[in-house]
C-alpha cells in the first residue's frame, strides 16, 4: 500500500506469539507487524535495521522521521481507552543521529537566546530600578544615603506585583513613590509590624502609626 504508513505494534499480551515466518517466540514489548493474517517480527518484516525513538521530542520525531528513507510507526493497545496509541517511531541510525545533532543545536541556541534576553531584561529592570531610587531621592534628598536604592529595589522586585511595578509607578508618579516610601517607613520606622503580631486590626495598626511616619517623612523632605 505505497504512500501508507508503515504499522508495527508492540504486544501488550503475556500469552505466547510467534512470528509467522521465522517462528520467533515473541513476547510483551515485542514488535510484530502485521501482512495480512500473518504475524511477522521486524527482522522478518525487514524493520530490524531500524532503530527505536519513543515519542516525547517532537523535535527530534519530526526530523528524524522526515531523514529517514524508511520509517515505521510504533503503536501499541490501550486496554483503558481501548484504543490504539502511537508510542513512538522506527527510523535508521543516520536519520535519528542527523536529527539529534540538529535539535542539539537549536537547543542551544535558544538556550543562548534566552540567556541573551535575559540579561537585556536585567539591565533594562536594573536602569528602572535606579531611576525609581533616583526620584526617591529628587523627593526626599534628607533620607538616609542608602535608603532610596532599598525601597527601589523592593517595591521594583520583578514578578512581585507591589508598587514598583504599577504602571503609574513606571511613569514615575510622585503618588507611587511616596507609597513606597510610606511603606518603607511604616515597615522599618515604627512599631507597626509588632502591632500587627499582636492581633491589633491592620486599620487601627495603621492609625497608631500615622504620625510616626509623618514624622519620617517629613525629616526626609527637607532640603539638604
Amino acid at each position: 500500500m505505497a504512500g501508507e504508513d508503515i504499522l508495527v505494534f508492540q504486544l501488550v499480551s503475556r500469552g505466547d506469539s510467534k512470528c509467522d515466518e521465522c517462528g520467533r517466540e515473541l513476547f510483551k514489548g515485542n514488535l510484530l507487524r502485521k501482512e495480512g493474517a500473518r504475524g511477522l517480527c521486524i527482522d522478518c518484516a525487514d524493520l530490524g535495521h531500524l532503530t527505536y525513538v519513543p515519542a516525547g521530542d517532537a523535535c527530534i520525531t519530526r526530523r528524524a522521521s522526515n531523514y529517514s528513507p524508511l520509517r515505521a510507526i510504533v503503536l501499541r493497545f490501550s486496554r483503558t481507552r481501548k484504543r490504539y496509541e502511537r508510542q513512538g517511531i522506527l527510523v535508521s541510525e543516520e536519520a535519528l543521529a542527523r536529527a539529534e545533532e540538529e535539535c542539539l543545536d537549536d537547543a542551544e541556541v535558544r538556550e543562548r537566546r534566552r540567556e541573551a534576553d535575559a540579561e537585556r531584561r536585567a539591565e533594562r529592570d536594573a536602569e528602572y530600578v535606579g531611576k525609581f531610587a533616583d526620584e526617591i531621592r529628587k523627593r526626599y534628598p534628607s533620607a538616609p544615603v542608602d535608603v532610596p536604592d532599598g525601597i527601589a529595589a523592593h517595591a521594583c522586585q520583578v514578578h512581585s506585583k507591589r508598587i514598583g511595578r504599577t504602571a503609574s509607578a513606571k511613569d514615575f508618579d510622585p503618588g507611587a513613590i511616596d507609597l513606597a516610601v510610606q511603606a518603607h517607613v511604616r515597615h522599618r520606622h515604627t512599631q507597626y509590624d509588632a502591632l500587627m503580631a499582636a492581633g491589633i486590626d491592620r486599620l487601627d495598626a495603621r492609625v497608631q502609626v500615622r504620625e510616626a511616619i509623618d514624622v519620617v517623612l517629613a525629616k526626609w523632605r527637607e532640603k539638604a
